[in-house]
């Protein structure tokens, strides 16, 4: 059985809902029949928005362990703390299950989330045909943790009422707590702009012309 395209049987999928329906090559600023918004055949510029939003969240990804995300101020004196001595005082306190909660959610997972966006942009750059189901899973993976992305902003709020609590005491947010949730939005926005169908476009290409794709490994 041969199985056709969308783009070969002339569909289109809206981006905004999600719509199948017949691509009007014919009109050049063609719109979705449900929600009226602009249909692309591919998400514009697509590996070009991934990179800049993954770049700025890596860039922000320092501060954002690096510095205070909050600020204690007591009847004892003043104090800032940030996400890893947050995760260090639980650990010491024998609270070690919410440092490890803390841990995986703010320092682990946006993390790989920024590690595996960056391997995927990267191979789509270069049209390589590495693993192309792997690749799409670990996608989905990034997608379906993208979900729960508002978590690590949970953790921090968390991380905001326990660590170092004292009566009488009044907290208060630091610039790391705002590069934190600039890291979670970002990276939620990247996985967004990545177009997954990049991965298998060299493969459906090799398929089609398998004997120029064989010579071009033999030039490389």
């Amino acid at each position: 059985m041969k199985y056709v395209t969308a783009t070969e049987a002339g569909l289109v999928s809206c981006h905004a809902c999600g719509h199948v329906q017949p691509h009007e090559r014919a009109n050049p600023h063609p719109r979705c029949g449900r929600c009226h918004a602009t249909l692309h055949e591919r998400r514009p510029d697509s590996l070009t928005r991934t990179w800049a939003l993954l770049i700025a969240a890596a860039l922000l990804y320092i501060p954002a362990n690096l510095l205070p995300v909050m600020h204690t101020a007591s009847l004892v004196g003043d104090q800032d703390d940030t996400i890893m001595s947050g995760i260090v005082y639980f650990w010491t306190s024998g609270s070690w299950p919410l440092a490890i909660i803390v841990f995986i959610a703010s320092i682990l997972v946006p993390m790989l989330k920024l590690i595996v966006l960056a391997l995927l942009a990267f191979t789509s750059g270069r049209r390589s045909t590495w693993r192309p189901v792997e690749r799409t899973k670990l996608y989905r993976i990034v997608e379906f943790i993208g979900r729960w992305s508002m978590l690590d902003i949970f953790v921090v709020t968390l991380t905001v009422a326990l660590v170092r609590f004292q009566s009488l005491a009044v907290i208060t947010a630091r610039p790391g707590a705002i590069a934190f949730g600039c890291v979670v939005i970002l990276t939620m926005m990247a996985s967004m702009q990545f177009d997954p169908r990049l991965i298998w476009d060299p493969v459906d290409d090799d398929k089609q012309n398998p004997t120029q794709h064989n010579q071009d490994r033999a030039h490389e």
